[in-house]
């Protein structure tokens, strides 16, 4: 069975996201693991940070952005 992924508008900063290459406005997202040599050699990839990945529903054009704190 395939997961249904929920498509929607996004906005970073106040600004609404809209694909650079193709300008459809519609994403997916996803968390992915910003893996590092020293983490992965010292076996603790799971204290990497993240970052929110979204994909743009036509052309699949995958922008990343890290949290600010």
């Amino acid at each position: 069975m395939v997961k249904q992924r929920e498509v929607a508008e996004h906005s970073i900063a106040g600004n609404k996201l809209e694909c650079p290459v193709c300008h459809h406005n519609k994403f997916y997202t996803r968390r992915t693991l910003m893996n590092t040599p020293g983490m992965t050699f010292l076996g603790i990839e799971w204290a990497n940070k993240e970052a929110t990945n979204y994909i743009c529903e036509k052309c699949g054009y995958v922008m990343w952005f890290l949290e600010r704190v």
